[in-house]
């Protein structure tokens, strides 16, 4: 698409606390021992540097703080997103469990904005004799 790209990471240890008029964010932490979200995104910057290295992508990153789908969404907003990329993570009973109180981050984008989302599957699937955790009834 000839757009650039910017690579998001979110922190939900975070929570922001109020936005100056130039658009810079404060943030507090949720307990304020924790801070893996610093080392996280700079995991996130350095795997999309990696991975984008000899491309003519431009592209950059940013650390959003707070609910996902939230965060995102102002991001396009402020942007003005042609489209908003999310992946998928690793099945678990924790992701299970957070999945089933917070729902999707891409459900809940697809509810709340207007921009197209592409949802991008991990490299794993699911194998086809496996049961169905969620069945339709």
């Amino acid at each position: 698409l000839s757009a650039p790209l910017v690579v998001a990471h979110v922190d939900v240890t975070r929570f922001v606390t109020y936005e100056d008029p130039d658009g810079y964010v404060h943030s507090a932490p949720i307990d304020i021992n924790f801070d893996a979200g610093a080392a996280e995104f700079e995991a996130v910057e350095a795997a999309a540097a990696t991975l984008l290295a000899g491309t003519d992508v431009t592209w950059t990153a940013r650390q959003l703080v707070g609910d996902p789908a939230l965060a995102i969404k102002q991001l396009a907003n402020k942007l003005d997103a042609q489209l908003i990329v999310v992946g998928t993570r690793k099945r678990g009973i924790g992701e299970s469990i957070r999945e089933f109180f917070t729902g999707s981050v891409a459900a809940r984008l697809a509810h709340r904005q207007h921009r197209s989302i592409l949802v991008v599957p991990l490299g794993e699937s699911v194998p086809d004799e496996q049961k169905e955790i969620w069945p339709e009834k």
